[in-house]
């Protein structure tokens, strides 16, 4: 059985949700980020970085990072059908658009979250939130020109990168992503509706 390391909210309810898609076996080890439970030492044994998600394998061995998780968990659960096969022409573009997100979006989303992490001195915290803001609506123009006819990134066939742009959409501007990117935004609720997607979205966001 899986072990996720989760809360509310936070970046685990991708891999939360790509556990249900696949029909994967998993518990949710709640950690409180409002108490500080990331920052224990023995979580820190779990993830040195003191961040979640974690996830914990069946044979006992931990993972870290998000974007890792989903692709382990679409690798692992082929018959699920939650990314393109392996060494294919369209599993390298999933994968290049799934890190593209996690590397550009999701950063960018913590620099919006928390700006003062991310300059020494406390008066540039307004400035770094700004910039943060625009880069990230940047990358989703860019992400939104990328997507066809949809509804998904390959059309009809879902994987994982879908789970992964749902969870980043929540954090964003509903009607800027309507007006703005509109593919986007219809991904996202498109995942949302999902019959063993919705129970984690009404969960998180209800």
């Amino acid at each position: 059985m899986y072990r996720l390391y989760a809360w509310k909210l936070t970046g685990s309810l991708a891999t939360e949700a790509a556990l249900a898609e696949a029909g994967a076996a998993f518990e949710i080890v709640p950690v409180n980020i409002h108490d500080g439970e990331q920052h224990t030492e023995a979580f820190g044994r779990i993830n040195p970085r003191r961040q979640l998600p974690a996830l914990r394998l069946p044979d006992g061995s931990v993972m870290t990072e998000g974007a890792a998780m989903l692709l382990h968990i679409a690798d692992a659960f082929p018959e699920a059908r939650l990314a393109p096969p392996p060494g294919s022409p369209a599993r390298a573009q999933h994968d290049r658009w799934l890190l593209f997100m996690a590397v550009n979006v999701y950063e960018g989303e913590l620099r919006k979250l928390g700006p003062q992490r991310y300059c020494d001195d406390p008066a540039c915290a307004e400035s770094v939130k700004s910039a943060a803001f625009a880069y990230v609506e940047r990358h989703y123009r860019l992400l939104d020109d990328a997507i066809g006819e949809g509804p998904y990134l390959f059309g009809t066939d879902f994987t994982v990168f879908d789970i992964y742009v749902w969870m980043l959409a929540q954090w964003m501007d509903a009607g800027w992503l309507a007006r703005s990117c509109p593919k986007v935004k219809r991904l996202a609720d498109t995942v949302a509706a999902r019959p063993k997607v919705a129970p984690v979205h009404a969960y998180h966001f209800g």
